[in-house]
């Protein structure tokens, strides 16, 4: 569901011949990029941090500068860029860099033609070359592109190609320049999930190994271990469940609660903010709904007929990566498009197995329903920001669902829509919370010092836990209960819980008896649904919402691109695996249409990539009025 975290990557690799470049030559060498403004403060405390590193490090540690000057925030800081690549031209760069910082503040153009005279540079060319239009570009060249990686502010630091997000001081710096193992393997793994596929990807090799072990001398271990109860109580309690159940009924509320939070953030302030930019997702939604169902439909009535939800719902975590990975062939309005369709697929996918799968229903227990609903609006009303009461309300809420023979996974969505958010915290008085703890630590150490006491006495001072917990409650601050959670569940939710449910129910033994009445029928409609119907049910309702000028659309893609991406919505998704188990009650019926949801989602996967790379994805004119692509969200 969630996307990559942008601008992890450090987006143009380092080049000796361009960048400034100090030491780190050979193999084995860890490099550090470093955006950063003469004129900050805070740059100019990191300063004497990177050069205990280099003296540790040598040869091992690459330091790249690159020029990031915020000319808003530090006026001057544009010209002091600009003397330091003036400096470079005489192959004196890095003496100009090391003076600018090594000066006490305030540095201005006085104290430059000082350093200029110092540094034994010729004046003359000095003063023409920072006056030049080729220095400026080569400083702005360096400042977009620092944009172009969501830089932000200084110091902003890049580390072997991956943003560094960690502490600033030199232990946590050379741990992660030096890459012990915990670290490495930690370090692969976000840059793992930081690839636009890796969620799909996981899902995939979850579901691939799910298969190989059904259809193998593994197949009777798997079942054993699937089909295996567990719970709490005895076995013949009312929440002993095997690990399918657990995985499809418990897991899947984890997944819930983020599709619940993310639905609620877009609503707030993402893509259907504008009514009329939520119209064309939800009606695409509709459309990739109805049309599968009624194409399967048509195949199949009678005792089948049930199967019709198998083909509705869409593997967006893989559309969108599919997108990624093809770049520029598919544009920003057309991801946006599908992010937001998954949003409204997702909801309509929940609908349908509230209201068309209640397995044993037993309604006297929706009134325990009812009061846990209650308790997480009591608890958002009084603005109860712990996170325990929500959570212990959503575990009553999903036994009481579970009880009712209501899918108890729909308590994540719940859960979403209560948590509370907070108004947008003072960024001034945060500052101040956080540097007056800081400034206290910072005496603390220098009166350790005039002890001649060992740096570590200084976590035996009572400042030390009174700045931890100002520290922690300024970083708390930032983010919301739900926003906290949101980000804590994301991983989980892609790289666990997906996973695991896709293992536990794509494990489908490809040896099903086609031989059962119909179940040619059922295969041919859930492949037609997912690679023909959904595609052509989101692209009819699309085309008609915006003639009908209910919809806006973005004048950046194709309808043939749109198409292309309408196609890869016909990719399964873990919820059709969930239909299939709750649509038939006959196991054989179940395995067919699970095998239809595989064979449909490689042949929808096939017919979008090869759609999107003929018609390169893009529009070169606005369409005529705004009706000629699907809607920008």
């Amino acid at each position: 569901m969630s996307g990559p975290e942008t601008g992890r990557k450090l987006r143009r690799p380092v080049d000796r011949r361009r960048d400034h470049a100090r030491g780190g030559r050979g193999r084995g060498v860890s490099t550090i990029v470093l955006y950063g403004d003469y004129l900050c403060p805070y740059c100019r405390r990191l300063g004497p941090v990177l050069a205990k590193l280099r003296e540790r490090l040598g040869d091992r540690m690459a330091y790249i500068y690159r020029q990031f000057p915020n000319e808003r925030i530090h006026p001057g800081a544009t010209y002091l860029s600009c003397a330091s690549e003036a400096a470079a031209l005489q192959g004196k760069f890095w003496e100009m860099h090391d003076a600018l910082y090594g000066h006490d503040l305030p540095v201005d153009e006085a104290v430059v033609a000082d350093i200029v005279r110092d540094l034994g540079l010729d004046v003359e060319k000095f003063e023409h070359d920072v006056a030049s239009q080729s220095v400026r570009e080569r400083v702005d060249e360096d400042h977009e592109d620092g944009r172009h990686n969501h830089v932000t502010a200084t110091p902003t630091m890049f580390i072997d190609g991956q943003r560094y997000d960690g502490a600033w001081d030199y232990h946590a710096l050379l741990e992660a320049m030096e890459r012990p193992v915990g670290a490495s393997v930690q370090r692969t793994a976000r840059a793992f999930a930081g690839l636009p596929a890796s969620a799909g990807i996981v899902l995939l090799v979850a579901a691939a190994a799910a298969l190989i072990c059904a259809n193998s001398p593994l197949a009777g271990l798997y079942q054993s271990i699937v089909t295996a109860e567990f719970g709490i109580g005895p076995p013949t309690a009312l929440l002993s469940l095997t690990v399918a159940d657990w995985c499809s009924e418990g897991l899947l509320a984890v997944f819930f609660l983020l599709v619940g939070l993310e639905i609620r953030r877009e609503m707030h302030s993402g893509a259907l903010t504008d009514w009329r930019a939520a119209v064309l997702p939800a009606a695409a939604a509709l459309g990739g709904t109805l049309v599968p169902a009624l194409i399967y439909l048509a195949l199949n009535q009678g005792p089948t007929s049930g199967g019709w939800s198998v083909a509705t719902a869409t593997n967006i975590a893989f559309a969108l990566g599919v997108l990624a990975v093809l770049g520029q062939r598919a544009s920003a309005g057309l991801k946006v498009f599908v992010a937001t369709f998954a949003v409204a697929d997702d909801i309509l996918s929940i609908l349908v197995l509230a209201i068309f799968y209640p397995r044993n229903f037993h309604p006297e227990w929706l009134l325990g329903a009812v009061m846990m609903l209650g308790a997480l609006a009591v608890l958002n009303r009084w603005r109860v920001y712990a996170s325990w009461p929500y959570l212990a309300a959503a575990a009553g809420l999903w036994v009481s669902l579970h009880l009712a023979g209501i899918h108890p996974a729909l308590s994540g969505v719940a859960l979403a829509a209560f948590l509370p958010t907070r108004p947008r915290p003072s960024a001034s008085a945060l500052l101040a919370q956080a540097a007056t703890a800081l400034a206290e630590l910072e005496n603390a150490e220098r009166e350790v010092r005039r002890r001649g006491e060992d740096l570590s006495q200084v976590e035996g001072e009572p400042v030390w836990e009174w700045a931890s917990r100002n520290l922690s409650a300024a970083s708390d601050r930032l983010l919301s209960p739900a926003e906290e959670v949101e980000r804590s569940v994301a991983p989980w939710s892609n790289f666990v819980v997906l996973p695991l449910f896709a293992f536990s129910a794509a494990g489908i033994p490809l040896a099903a008896d086609f031989g059962v009445p119909d179940g040619v029928r059922v295969l041919t409609g859930v492949v037609l649904g997912l690679a023909i119907g959904k595609p052509l049910g989101i692209v009819l309702a699309s085309f008609a919402a915006v003639k009908a000028k209910i919809a806006i659309a973005p004048e950046d893609a194709s309808w043939g691109a749109f198409l292309g991406a309408a196609c890869l919505c016909g990719f399964g998704d873990t919820f059709s695996l969930l239909m299939a188990d709750q649509a038939f009650t006959d196991p054989a019926y179940s395995a067919i249409a699970k095998i239809g949801v595989l064979a449909g989602s490689a042949l929808a996967a096939a017919l979008g990539v090869s759609v999107l790379i003929a018609t390169g994805g893009r529009s070169e004119q606005a369409p005529a009025e705004n009706s000629a692509a699907p809607a920008e969200a």
